[in-house]
């Protein structure tokens, strides 16, 4: 008996990927270099090109490879076994095992600098349709 969902659909684990880290469909469009729809293409394509598939992965912050082998059912064995089986024995939950990788002031500046091209680009994009209207009204 075959499941209705197949297994090893890359498009539908790019997908999860990507929701995962919190990314939206136009970021990984513009990291690509490529349209929103492009990408909702991709997320419906059951198989990949290889060369398409590692720069989806560089854009992604993971490996080809874990795009590939990603599944649901090791995700959440992975968080149960690492998580909650992490304070077996602990009388008290310790801080320590909540330390942060990262710089929170490097995320605030990323999103910053994003939003500063955002409004560059819609800034662009509203000054080109002035151009465009006056040639319009030009040519009356």
């Amino acid at each position: 008996m075959e499941t209705a969902t197949k297994p090893n659909h890359i498009g539908r684990k790019i997908s999860r990927i990507r929701e995962l880290r919190g990314m939206k469909q136009e970021t990984l469009a513009e990291e690509l270099g490529i349209s929103q729809q492009a990408v909702s293409n991709l997320e419906q394509s059951e198989k990949i090109e290889d060369d398409k598939l590692e720069q989806i992965a560089k854009a992604l912050g993971v490996t080809k490879e874990a795009i590939q082998n990603f599944s649901e059912e090791r995700l959440i064995y992975n968080i149960q076994n690492n998580y909650e089986g992490s304070n077996k024995g602990a009388s008290s939950v310790s801080v320590s095992n909540f330390n942060c990788n990262f710089n929170p002031l490097d995320k605030l500046i990323d999103a910053h600098e994003e939003n500063k091209k955002l409004y560059e680009r819609l800034l662009q994009a509203e000054k080109d349709k002035i151009t465009y209207l006056e040639k319009l009204l030009k040519e009356k």
